[in-house]
């Protein structure tokens, strides 16, 4: 049997953890915390819950910063995926976006709130952003750490007086023992292989994950998979209008990705489930990851 762990609220606290990669600890206690790096896209690049690393984190590649990151949870904005078009959607004076947008790759804001019990990362329309996208935007996401629980409150503002097209998506890698060892629940029982854009059955391209797999589907707001190695079951719960999943491994890492997207790929260009926010107007969506074990 599964026991659900209730998030209980404890008051927290930011260190520096290392200067020279600016990265922070925000933290409950010895067993529980996150560290997160502000200059690196906001990414959080840990998540010990109950003294278990969660999430993986190649570090070597992080330093390297030619190379694009492997671990964590990046941020995707104001694209999930790519775009399927040579030039910008925004006309010749703009540069294509590139795949998952420019979020993952900017320095981000960050303060405690009143309370000191939530983080708070902030990224503003500014030079860089607008060589690529040209709204003015503030994208403000809360994160609350508690017992075998993270959630996430994402704001999007839109501060200009046009509709503001958007997506949106979290990718995180969750750490595993090995893939014959997973099980994946809740999910539905067609997909889209994003190598290719087939639809398919689900049930049997998820026994190709340790060949590599990247698939979408509608989650329906709910994602999850139990490792019975590790004893660990890992829950998305990401409602409407962040309710795309996305599954994807890249092998011989030991981990696989359970990605909550408000939009698929190319949706900016055909619209599908793409988010318009009105002028000068929000849009919020929620996200939790719950840690449950069992015996």
């Amino acid at each position: 049997m599964i026991g659900l762990i209730p998030c209980s609220e404890i008051f927290v606290k930011i260190n520096s953890v290392d200067n020279k990669k600016g990265i922070y600890v925000f933290q409950l206690d010895e067993k529980n915390y996150i560290n997160f790096c502000p200059n690196r896209g906001g990414l959080i690049t840990n998540w010990v819950s109950d003294g278990k690393e969660i999430i993986y984190f190649d570090e070597k590649r992080f330093i390297d910063t030619t190379k694009s990151i492997r671990g964590g949870i990046p941020i995707l904005f104001p694209i999930c995926g790519n775009l399927d078009i040579p030039n910008s959607l925004f006309g010749k004076n703009y540069v294509q976006l590139k795949q998952h947008g420019f979020a993952r790759d900017l320095q981000w804001q960050h303060f405690l709130n009143d309370k000191k019990n939530s983080l708070f990362l902030i990224l503003k329309d500014n030079e860089k952003t607008k060589i690529y996208y040209p709204y003015n935007f503030e994208l403000k996401i809360e994160v609350s750490l508690k017992i075998n629980c993270l959630k996430f409150k994402i704001n999007i503002q839109n501060k200009t007086n046009i509709e503001m097209p958007v997506n949106f998506g979290l990718h995180p890698y969750f750490n595993i023992s090995d893939f014959k060892n997973l099980d994946f629940i809740d999910h539905p029982l067609t997909c889209q292989d994003q190598k290719n854009n087939f639809l398919r059955n689900t049930f049997d391209e998820l026994k190709n994950i340790n060949n590599g797999i990247d698939l979408l589907m509608y989650a329906a707001g709910k994602s999850s998979f139990r490792d019975n190695f590790l004893k660990r079951q890992v829950t998305l719960i990401h409602p409407s209008p962040f309710d795309l999943g996305v599954i994807w491994s890249d092998p011989p890492r030991k981990m696989v990705c359970l990605e909550p997207w408000t939009s698929p790929r190319n949706s900016l260009v055909n619209g599908l489930k793409k988010i318009l926010i009105p002028p000068n107007s929000s849009q919020i969506l929620d996200a939790s990851i719950l840690i449950n074990t069992f015996k």
